[in-house]
């Protein structure tokens, strides 16, 4: 039997990287996968591999910027599905860094408005289809940059701050509804914008990841997948409130 063998799973940001190995490993485990993305070519391949391997998906258009957006998003979700029993809150930019001197407002608040308020409309719509039928699974993607800081980086670290605050403040609330919700914290993974990175940097950035990990590896997408349909599944039925670092052993230097 998988984990989310009859759940229904919502993805945002599913389209590539993380958000996409999030939804292809929900699927795996059995759940039916609302796909969502502001990209609807990116979307849509999610949704076909998911169906390629035997999978249920459907993909729905959101920027989770745009609040009624958010909520028809959940809405499609169960018009689709009958419910929504888990959601992982991926959707994010990282912005163009910059020294705190030089950071101008319009990326302070672009960062702001997708990674942090996009986090909190997102709960808040899932929470309330949750509190109707009675229970639910949250899952919000953080950083290791939400528990450290990082020198160019003030918009995208306060921002992934913000959403450890974020998910420590709905767990609570919602401790006794048969409502999780927890965070995780993913190191540096191999995914298409750390790719670019990479390219950009002539491998230095590649060498900087190894070195600074003292696993001395770059994460896979599937590392942080795995651990979040574990986190929406009844084996972590007593864990809420956390932000779980998935990062090669980085946070423990």
């Amino acid at each position: 039997m998988h984990e989310l063998d009859g759940k229904v799973a919502l993805v945002t940001g599913a389209g590539m990287g993380l958000g996409q190995a999030c939804a292809l490993t929900m699927a795996e485990q059995g759940a039916r996968v609302m796909v969502a993305d502001l990209n609807d070519e990116a979307g849509q391949e999610t949704v076909n591999t998911i169906e390629q391997r035997g999978g249920t998906a459907s993909f729905v258009r959101v920027d989770v910027a745009d609040a009624s957006a958010v909520e028809t998003m959940v809405k499609h979700t169960v018009d689709t599905y009958g419910r929504l029993d888990s959601a992982v809150n991926n959707a994010g930019i990282v912005g163009d860094g910059a020294p705190v001197a030089n950071e101008s407002e319009s990326n302070w608040d672009l960062v702001m408005s997708i990674n942090l308020k996009g986090v909190f409309l997102c709960c808040k719509y899932q929470v309330r289809q949750m509190l109707e039928q009675g229970g639910g699974a949250i899952v919000n993607m953080s950083s290791v940059m939400g528990l450290n800081g990082n020198a160019g980086g003030v918009s995208y670290a306060a921002s992934k701050h913000g959403v450890i605050g974020i998910t420590k403040c709905v767990a609570l609330e919602n401790a006794q509804t048969s409502i999780r919700v927890n965070a995780i914290c993913p190191g540096i993974m191999k995914t298409p914008l750390v790719d670019g990175l990479i390219s950009r940097s002539g491998g230095a950035f590649a060498d900087y990841a190894i070195t600074s990990t003292p696993m001395a590896r770059i994460g896979e997408p599937e590392e942080v997948a795995r651990t979040a349909a574990w986190l929406c599944s009844d084996a972590a039925s007593y864990i809420t409130g956390t932000a779980l670092p998935v990062d090669g052993g980085f946070n423990a230097q």
